[in-house]
């Protein structure tokens, strides 16, 4: 086996880790939809507009997903690092174009599923629902997470939050992308920063 070949197996494994119930059959079915692709940074999984046609996974690297305002401005409404899911769930599901963009932050390598096959995939073998479904859960409570620390937390407790939860993010990301995810002001958060370096 080569050594490319080796790596893109090892992402594949690392993809079905996800299925440690699947029979051999589904896992061999599921494999064979599977697409790799290598993005550079500041390349686009997709952009607002676009119908995204295969869920994306994160094997290596980082995203932003982000929509753009009446006044021009980039709104940050998530970030998609290792093991998790790259995608706008619900325009995926429906094959409706997003409102939203998901860029590079980093050279990445994303395995894909195609819709066509996802359904097909769900079909055929029920275990795979159960997945799909589990998925589907782990995106939309991540999305809920946010729009509640929106609503009920304080700009100091959504950073400190931010910072529990996602230990690996915090020298990956720039603060104005990390400011723009909070909903506050970058001169606010370097303030919020300074505040608790001081404690």
């Amino acid at each position: 086996m080569t050594e490319i070949k080796k790596i893109k197996e090892d992402y594949f494994d690392l993809f079905m880790e996800q299925f440690p119930s699947l029979s051999s059959e589904a896992k061999k079915f599921t494999r064979s939809c599977l697409i790799i692709e290598k993005y550079n940074k500041k390349e686009f999984l997709f952009k607002g507009g676009e119908v995204q046609k295969e869920i994306g996974y994160v094997c290596q690297g980082l995203l932003r997903k982000f929509y753009v305002n009446e006044k021009g401005n980039e709104i940050i409404t998530g970030f998609s690092k290792e093991k998790e899911y790259a995608t706008d769930y619900p325009s995926f599901l429906r094959q409706k174009p997003s409102k939203y963009n998901l860029q590079f932050l980093e050279p990445s390598v994303i395995i894909k599923m195609p819709y066509n096959k996802l359904q097909e995939a769900y079909h055929i073998y029920k275990d795979n629902e159960m997945y799909g479904r589990l998925a589907a859960e782990s995106v939309l409570t991540r999305e809920t997470d946010r729009v509640e620390s929106l609503l009920f937390e304080s700009a100091e407790e959504r950073y400190l939050n931010f910072l529990a939860q996602n230990k690996s993010l915090t020298n990956r990301i720039s603060l104005t992308h990390l400011a723009s995810y909070l909903g506050i002001e970058r001169q606010s958060l370097t303030r919020i920063r300074s505040k608790l370096a001081k404690k």
